[in-house]
């Protein structure tokens, strides 16, 4: 009985750390490395947070850096940036997130960010669309 009450309260104790980590932490964080690794100009480190899917259309860190700063400006240096609205789907499997930006031109844009849970656990950026705005509409 003395051991089963010694495991019982190792369990208390140690159950915060085997908590899963909060998906839209989780998001947020990895889209906050990818916008400074885009600041940085640093394409192999931007390439490192997008999907298996994106890897796919893009299969050369220099192709997706290239494809960025084409299309997709704002986010790839933002004069400025705060995240919006955000909502965990799937038990987590899939998060979809707002960053409100400011571009260096002054013009306020919503992207909106879907990133996915992998097999293995990990949490990948799977795309991202983008809209010129300036209030935030929801997801």
């Amino acid at each position: 009985m003395r051991a089963l009450s010694l495991v019982v309260i190792l369990c208390l104790i140690l159950a915060p750390e085997a908590r899963a980590e909060d998906p839209v932490q989780t998001a947020q964080t990895l889209i906050q490395g990818q916008i400074e690794a885009f600041l940085q100009n640093d394409a192999a480190t931007a390439y490192s947070f997008a999907a298996p899917g994106i890897k796919a259309l893009f299969p050369d860190k220099d192709i997706f850096f290239a494809m960025v700063k084409k299309s997709y400006q704002p986010v790839y240096h933002p004069g400025n940036y705060a995240f919006g609205k955000s909502r965990a789907i799937d038990n987590g499997a899939v998060v979809y997130q707002e960053v409100l930006i400011t571009g260096i031109d002054d013009k306020d844009w919503t992207a909106i960010y879907q990133i996915a849970r992998q097999p293995d656990g990990s949490y990948k950026i799977n795309g991202v669309q983008i809209l010129p705005n300036t209030a935030s509409k929801g997801i």
